[in-house]
């Protein structure tokens, strides 16, 4: 989940590429989301791992 958050928020921002095909505009428009959705998966799998028992 750390690793999907930490890639999400590289492709939301710019820093990784993900080509969007021309037919498909919602991709883009779901790619725009990544820059929140990122950070929050991120935050969320610090959380889960913090509260995980041992």
């Amino acid at each position: 989940m750390l690793c999907a958050g930490a890639w999400m928020t590289a492709v939301g921002f710019g820093y990784v590429d993900l080509p969007t095909p021309a037919n498909q505009p919602w991709l883009g428009d779901l790619v725009r989301q990544f820059k929140w959705m990122g950070p929050l998966l991120i935050l969320i799998a610090i959380v889960l791992g913090v509260a995980a028992p041992s």
